[in-house]
């Protein structure tokens, strides 16, 4: 690579602060180049929202920023950008280079498939624009054969609004390799929307102020959400694979519908999924399906023969409408419910997707078989005499008094069954007769709502003889289970579930019920639930080995102020 005399100094300088600025994990900020030789002084260009790198696999990677001459809402010239990828961070030994554009068509972002790369090789990659440099942002393309170790940083649930994202800081330096995001990377919600209290003293009001419903809107929201510098940091750390949930759409969204959406006053659904798609496309690093459809979004990877990751669509491709717990507890309307919900056709992914998860899984020869996906898949089943209690559609202070009772009630039966039957009175034995007080997953927008298609995919998984774990998020809670068939005895595999990155948890809406309570009732009616943490916002850090699979999960004590702690609250092996 040359340069012009003039800006040889400079370049040299830049050269010198790279190895410190990644040593620590920082962006290296973008530099303007003007000319001291009287010849005409370039444009500048801006990347204000950094690099990133996602989707990699053995011998590429997808490289992402965004370039704009001047400010976000000034000049909307297509912006030449020259790639390049090195071995080194002063960049004398580039790999791999070419051009691309970030056009305003793309909203002024760019990606590039940079191909001719080295199996598990870490690489530094930048953009330029003349003598405007990108920041410089680390790579890692996948393994080959013989990989002994793998760490992968599993996060969800990232609200601007609802505090600083501390958690993707500590995922940086975790010592994780590939960062894999689960879901719900923005919200969709208006300024004083969910989780927003704290918005305006900690300068985090969400852009536009208004739900987003168009392209426009969607767009300035990523580029909201991209000027978080732990965020940024994040991005130009390591390489993301990264599958939506529903809030980059609408919550608790559906293929035809969502319950964040009304189209008498906010327009066709089918416009604001496209419009969304679009966007998401735009700003993340992702690789784009080969038919050119934006919402098959379902990939594999493979990280040698060590696990393969099957990354799922869950909301938009396949997912029926869910079911209501209220129409589930109503006498009138139960019977009509559990049908709908018991069907064998009920789709969560939808026949295309299960068909290529199957092929997936069949012709995969790695050690761990792993699902990469947005809800968790466990058995999440309360009794009917809790659920008419404690369900997400009334959490007032009334219903979580009648819940803590109703909780009480059930734990003190199941715990005289098990000591002193004899005892049990004809009331505990009615709570604990499945015919009478029948178990119902409490949230019915995870794969409790979808049970067939859940079956499907686990009895796959079983007939196969794979070593299945799941991975899981949306809760804002961690949990961690064990994979049952629907016969209740036989398990499949483990599911690993990450809480937060700033959403509130259980400890928010929930409010009125201590959390330790809640972890009592939810360990103490769920046998197949091996840990849950209720309160903390956190990641979870997966190290995959030949031996086994081990999940931590790490915490930080708050989200609302600059200072944090950071610590470690569990570890548990599959093995």
């Amino acid at each position: 690579m040359s340069l012009p005399p003039s800006n040889r100094r400079s370049f040299i300088i830049r050269l010198s602060s790279i190895s410190a600025v990644l040593s620590t994990g920082g962006v290296l900020s973008a530099c303007g180049g003007g000319s001291d030789d009287g010849s005409p002084v370039q444009r500048s260009v801006s990347f204000n929202y950094g690099v990133a790198s996602g989707d990699p696999l053995a011998d590429r990677v997808v490289l992402w920023t965004h370039a704009k001459y001047g400010d976000f809402d000034a000049n909307s010239d297509d912006v030449t950008l020259t790639w390049e990828v090195a071995s080194d961070a002063a960049f004398s030994h580039i790999v791999s280079q070419g051009q691309v554009t970030a056009t305003a068509s793309q909203s002024h972002t760019a990606k590039v498939d940079a191909g001719g790369l080295q199996a598990g090789m870490q690489y530094f990659f930048r953009f330029r624009s003349g003598s405007d440099i990108s920041p410089v942002g680390q790579t890692k393309t996948l393994p080959a054969s013989g990989v002994q170790n793998v760490k992968l940083a599993v996060l969800s649930c990232s609200n601007y609004p609802a505090g600083y994202f501390h958690v993707y800081a500590e995922a940086r330096r975790s010592g994780a390799e590939y960062a894999l995001h689960l879901g719900d990377y923005l919200y969709e919600y208006a300024a004083g929307g969910y989780a927003s209290q704290d918005a305006q003293a900690l300068d985090r009001v969400v852009e536009p102020t208004h739900a987003i419903l168009n392209l426009d809107d969607y767009r300035r929201r990523y580029a909201q959400y991209r000027t978080d510098p732990d965020l940024k940091q994040l991005h130009a750390s390591m390489p993301m694979i990264a599958i939506w949930d529903d809030h980059e759409i609408a919550n608790d969204a559906w293929t035809d519908g969502a319950e964040n959406h009304d189209d008498a006053t906010e327009g066709p659904y089918a416009q604001r999924v496209a419009a969304a798609l679009q966007a998401y496309h735009e700003w993340m690093p992702i690789r784009l399906d080969s038919s050119g459809e934006q919402s098959k979004i379902w990939r594999s990877f493979d990280f040698g023969n060590l696990l393969s990751l099957h990354m799922l669509e869950t909301r938009i491709t396949g997912r029926n409408e869910p079911v209501s717990i209220a129409d589930l507890t109503n006498p009138a309307t139960a019977g009509q419910a559990l049908a709908e919900l018991l069907s064998p056709t009920r789709q969560m992914i939808g026949q295309e997707q299960q068909a290529w998860l199957t092929q997936q899984l069949h012709g995969s020869s790695a050690t761990w078989q792993v699902l990469g996906q947005q809800v968790l898949m466990a058995r999440m089943e309360f009794p009917v005499s809790i659920l008419q209690h404690l369900n997400a559609e009334n959490m007032d202070a009334q219903a979580q008094q009648a819940a803590i009772a109703s909780i009480e009630a059930y734990l003190t039966a199941k715990a005289t069954a098990a000591q002193a039957p004899h005892l049990l009175t004809p009331e505990q034995a009615a709570l604990l007769d499945l015919r009478l007080n029948p178990k119902i997953g409490y949230n019915l927008d995870a794969w409790d709502g979808y049970p067939a298609a859940r079956e499907a995919i686990l009895q796959t998984a079983h007939q196969l003889g794979k070593k299945l774990l799941v991975l899981a998020g949306d809760t804002h809670n961690a949990w961690h289970s064990d994979l049952m068939l629907l016969d209740g005895t036989t398990k499949v595999g483990e599911e690993f579930a990450t809480s937060s990155v700033s959403s509130p948890g259980f400890e928010d809406y929930l409010s009125g019920i201590e959390p330790a309570l809640i972890q009592q009732a939810f360990l103490g009616v769920i046998d197949s639930l091996k840990f849950l943490d209720t309160q903390s916002r956190g990641f979870l850090l997966m190290e995959f080995t030949p031996e086994a699979a081990t999940g931590s999960w790490h915490a930080v004590d708050t989200v609302k102020s600059r200072s944090y702690r950071a610590q470690q609250l569990h570890t548990a092996s599959m093995v």
